[in-house]
Formats: structure tokens, C-alpha cells, sequence
């Protein structure tokens, strides 16, 4: 027999090897769960505030985008002017443990859920963040949990949670976070800033405020009585909360 049979023989009788169980099986990244929980959390995403999420170049999102379409867990559109949007489908709702309805982002609360989701990152990179330990309790989350926590009146964009660890600055406290795009009446405003200092829970009310908003909010602050103003903390919204500009 030739050296060339030999070769055959052994190559036919050498065993395959076994398929792996998981083959074919997308594995999530720790990166994978966090963005499907924040799509989860803020109704949905817009693509350049969730790749700053995710901490990746925006042309590494659609390739993301499309392994959470690949598995039922998220459907994407563009929903209006600006980014396309991404969120969360039941599957994805049910993976991730969220109790929320799997909906696509309603049009008229987009610029909304942007700028909180912007505020959101924002706040994030402040210097006391990581060192504070701090997590972020959104406004889906407080609904589900409000009568649980006995509060039936106004509900805050989002909650600031710091725990009580050892030399944290704001140890244990935790601060109401409010977006403002649009000036309300003064009224209004005066009435839910009450609401909240009033509901000893709160350290600091936080309000974040676009410029058109941002007159009505300060007159609401600067009417409290004088020993309730310093709980309130009136800030400018970053840039990133508002749609980027279109090429020329």
C-alpha cells in the first residue's frame, strides 16, 4: 500500500470532532445586559446616547443591534427626526427580568426619554459617581414599585440611590432627579417641587433644565421657604440631551 492509501485510511477513521452544545447560541457580554437593561429601564434608546452607553464607536452599534434583533430580545426603527431607536420586545422584557410592557417608544415623549437617558450619562461621569458608588432608579422602575413605597403623588423623573458605605459623601441619602424641557405654569412647578421636599426621602431635588424651561424652574425654587430652597439644585440639561444638529 502506498504512503498516499495509508493517509486516506487514517484520515477516514480519525473521529469528528462533537458539536458543541451551544453552537450556533449567541452569548451574551456583561456589555450585551447592560444596554438591553437600560433599553429596558428608558423605554428605549436612541443610537448615539446607547453607544455612549455602551462605551463603543457608533459604527460598532449596528452589528450590536443586529445579534439583539437575532434573538428576539430588541426591534429597532427610526421613530422620528435624528437617531434610530432601539427597545426592548417581550422577549427581551422577560430575559432581563423587567416587568415593564414591551412598547415602542411613544412619539410625543421621544425628546423626554432622551434627555432623561442623556442626564442619566451625564451624571454618571461625575466625579463623586463611582467613588459614591451610586446607582440610578428609574421612573419604570418607581412606577412599578409606588404603592410599596407609599408615595401616591408626583412621581420624579428618576432616583440618585447612595449607599451608606464608610466615608461616602452622600452616604445613605437619595435625590429626586427632574428633566424639564418645556416651561410649565408656575403654579405647577411650585406644586411638585413642594411635593417632593416635602417628602422627607429626598436629600436634594435635582433639576435639570433646558433653557426655555430653565426661568420657570429657579422663580418655582427661589419661592420656597428659605430653610426648603437649599434642597433644590437647578442645573443646565448637557448637550447631548437635545437631538444633534443635521449635516449641511
Amino acid at each position: 500500500m502506498t504512503a498516499q492509501g495509508q493517509d486516506t485510511i487514517t484520515s477516514a477513521a480519525a473521529p469528528r470532532p462533537e458539536r458543541r452544545a451551544d453552537a450556533g447560541v449567541i452569548q451574551l457580554t456583561r456589555r450585551d445586559i447592560d444596554g438591553l437593561l437600560l433599553c429596558g429601564e428608558h423605554y428605549g434608546a436612541p443610537y448615539d446616547l446607547l453607544a455612549a452607553a455602551l462605551r463603543v464607536a457608533p459604527g460598532r452599534l449596528p452589528a450590536i443591534l443586529r445579534r439583539w434583533r437575532r434573538i428576539g430580545y430588541a426591534s429597532t426603527a427610526r421613530l422620528g427626526p435624528g437617531p434610530g431607536w432601539c427597545w426592548l420586545t417581550r422577549d427581551g422584557m422577560a430575559a432581563t427580568g423587567l416587568a415593564f410592557p414591551a412598547a415602542r417608544p411613544a412619539l410625543g415623549r421621544l425628546a423626554h426619554i432622551r434627555a432623561v437617558l442623556a442626564a442619566r450619562l451625564w451624571l454618571e461621569t461625575s466625579p463623586g459617581w463611582a467613588s459614591g458608588h451610586a446607582w440610578w432608579h428609574s421612573e419604570r422602575r418607581l412606577r412599578v414599585h409606588q404603592p410599596a413605597a407609599g408615595h401616591g403623588g408626583h412621581i420624579p423623573d428618576a432616583e440618585i440611590h447612595w449607599p451608606s458605605i464608610p466615608g461616602g459623601r452622600y452616604a445613605g441619602q437619595i435625590w429626586a432627579v427632574e428633566v424639564e424641557l418645556t416651561p410649565k405654569p408656575i403654579g405647577r412647578t411650585t406644586g411638585i417641587m413642594t411635593e417632593l421636599v416635602t417628602f422627607t426621602q429626598y436629600s436634594l431635588v435635582v433639576y435639570l433644565t433646558a433653557p426655555a424651561a430653565r426661568p420657570v424652574v429657579t422663580r418655582a425654587a427661589a419661592s420656597l421657604p428659605p430653610g426648603e430652597q437649599p434642597r433644590i439644585a437647578v442645573r443646565d440639561l448637557p448637550t447631548i440631551a437635545f437631538l444633534p444638529e443635521p449635516p449641511r
